[in-house]
């Protein structure tokens, strides 16, 4: 009753810390949670033996087994020496085309490291059939009626010298005696997108009926860590809606999933990589299916199509495979694909995060580094809540002000608790005191941390962004523990006790802010006060590092307003003293 924020504030962190907890260390530090099934690729040497590892999902997802990345390494030599390959050659992506199939199977981000380190080279997205990160894309037909259409390994060929750039499509071809002639045209642009144009032309003396497909094949050993707060696996846009209720899971027990309505895009997300299918005009049914264990597939089917003696039919799919930069897929949205903007999953907190990451984007922009760009987003943040700070610590001076006559209403009807309710309730009208004015800053930060939060575990733009010092990797945990005094000792802590120097900072600041806070007339309140801040450094130790510079900053300048406002409210610092000391006093009574 005599204070209500704190109570407030007390409640909001101790459901943190029960909900949190649990979820972060999880979350942050997947290695320590049981492994996946293992995955099993199509039965050769090379998938049993990547098999044999059973798969353990991170937060970025990819292989994690050095076996299974050395076997990869060892595959991917192979599978890109053959002859069959068309280069694949572009700003965003590099690779190349299996004339075998006509598979994309071969493609890396220009743009993205595979990990921090820089000779990692670039981050692959799609590899081979066969290989333990198995993940490709193909497009062809399905003949009716006799009709004979390209299998799923029939060699196609392609012009000499082709080479699929911007400024030179690549066309395939592959004919059947009948004569049908089926071609497949790529195009791709300068970021992830590429075109692929399926045209069949009839030269045969009777009509034929061939049904166009695209399909997406992977395997979920190299997906990020699914989480209730961040979708990873089969993802799509149904009816202008972006679905993220399909796990892999659930189409594993399945067996396939059907789109429910209007497919718009549909493919497989992890927490950075996307690779969807976008088919352009005519309907087409999607759907997700459970191949082998551990592969799975995701749909385009369309209509049957007759075409006459003659004549030719032409279809058109894009695949989008590639990192999920937010003004791409922005761009992208605007050229017609529905909904493709929210293939980042931005959660409840949508509305909040995407101006909150614009923002923090516009800032990087013009001071070149994301810790500088957080630092300066906190100032924006608590400049705006600044007139609201002044009226928490005169609503906080008031409250102190009214404490007598508060103790002498609960002593006169400490029998009858609804008669001291209401006395109480009177007396703050009488004189114009509201007990939850002070709790307004915390709840107007709730939000700022959370769109902070979202952005630093969902923005490429954020992953492997530097700061200063140690700090490599905004978007990843402090790197240097206590315990393993900094990183000379050759082990890692267990995470709930991964106390790096950001938390230590964390805990150090939010002490010395509760220090300033006036102290509260509740003994129990007081030692949670002191406690608190220790509970929240364990607690927030194992987040992102940019999460915990904007804490710590947003610390220090609260310290920097309460020094100003306790100028401005000296009977606050006074009221403050005393609260201190009487508190010392108390702890220090024996039985206390």
């Amino acid at each position: 009753m005599d204070n209500q924020r704190n109570i407030i504030l007390a409640v909001l962190l101790t459901a943190l810390i029960l909900f949190g907890w649990d979820a972060a260390v999880k979350y942050f530090y997947p290695q320590a949670g049981k492994p996946r099934p293992a995955a099993t690729a199509p039965a050769d040497a090379s998938a049993s033996a990547g098999a044999a590892h059973p798969a353990r999902p991170t937060r970025e997802g990819g292989l994690t087994s050095a076996d299974d990345i050395a076997l990869e390494a060892r595959d991917l030599k192979t599978e890109l020496a053959a002859p069959t390959r068309v280069p694949v050659d572009a700003p965003g992506l590099s690779g190349s085309i299996n004339l075998a199939g006509g598979l994309i199977d071969d493609l890396s981000t220009r743009r993205h490291r595979a990990t921090i380190e820089k000779g990692s080279g670039p981050a692959r997205v799609f590899s081979p059939p066969g290989t333990p990160a198995q993940h490709f894309a193909q497009f062809g037909w399905v003949g009716q009626g006799g009709v004979e259409a390209p299998s799923p390994t029939a060699i196609w060929t392609a012009p000499a010298g082709a080479r699929l750039t911007p400024q030179t499509p690549v066309t395939l071809t592959w004919s059947n005696a009948a004569g049908q002639i089926f071609t497949i045209t790529y195009a791709i642009d300068k970021d992830y997108m590429i075109t692929a144009t399926q045209h069949v032309v009839n030269r045969g003396a009777a009509p034929v009926t061939v049904r166009p497909f695209a399909l997406i094949n992977r395997t979920d050993r190299t997906a990020s860590l699914d989480t209730f707060q961040i979708h990873s696996g089969p993802i799509g846009a149904f009816d202008s809606r972006v679905s993220f209720d399909t796990n892999y899971s659930d189409v594993r027990k399945a067996g396939s999933v059907p789109a429910e309505g209007r497919t718009d895009w549909l493919g497989f997300t992890d927490i950075y990589w996307l690779s969807a299918l976008i088919p352009d005009g005519g309907a087409a049914a999607g759907g997700f299916r459970a191949l082998e264990p551990g592969i799975y597939r995701a749909d385009l089917l369309y209509r049957d199509v007759v075409v006459g003696p003659g004549q030719a039919f032409t279809r058109t799919t894009r695949l989008f495979a590639g990192a999920k930069e937010s003004e791409v897929l922005a761009r992208y949205e605007a050229d017609g694909v529905a909904r493709f903007g929210n293939a980042i999953d931005w959660g409840w907190f949508s509305w909040f995060a995407k101006p909150i990451f614009m923002l923090l984007m516009a800032l990087f922009r013009a001071v070149g580094n994301f810790g500088v760009a957080i630092i300066l987003l906190t100032l924006i943040v608590r400049g705006v809540m600044f007139p609201i700070a002044q009226r928490q610590f005169a609503s906080m001076a008031a409250m102190r002000a009214i404490q007598p006559k508060m103790k002498v209403l609960q002593e006169r009807y400490k029998d009858d608790k609804q008669k001291q309710q209401q006395e109480i309730m009177a007396l703050y009208k009488q004189e114009g005191v509201n007990p939850l004015a002070g709790c307004l800053p915390i709840f107007l930060q709730i939000p700022v941390f959370f769109a902070l939060y979202k952005v630093l575990i969902l923005a490429i733009e954020m992953r492997h962004q530097p700061f200063v010092l140690w700090i490599r990797d905004l978007s990843a945990p402090d790197p240097l523990h206590v315990l393993n005094l900094f990183g000379l000792l050759p082990f890692t802590p267990p995470s709930f006790l991964a106390i790096g120097i950001l938390a230590l900072l964390l805990g150090l600041t939010m002490f010395l802010q509760f220090r300033l806070n006036p102290a509260p007339p509740d003994p129990i309140q007081q030692q949670m006060f002191m406690i608190m801040p220790w509970v929240m450094m364990f607690v927030m130790a194992p987040f992102a590092a940019g999460l915990l510079i904007y804490w710590i900053t947003s610390n220090l300048l609260t310290i920097g307003q309460q020094k100003y406002l306790y100028s401005r409210h000296p009977q606050l610092r006074a009221q403050n003293g005393k609260g201190a000391a009487d508190a010392e006093r108390g702890a220090a009574r024996p039985g206390k």
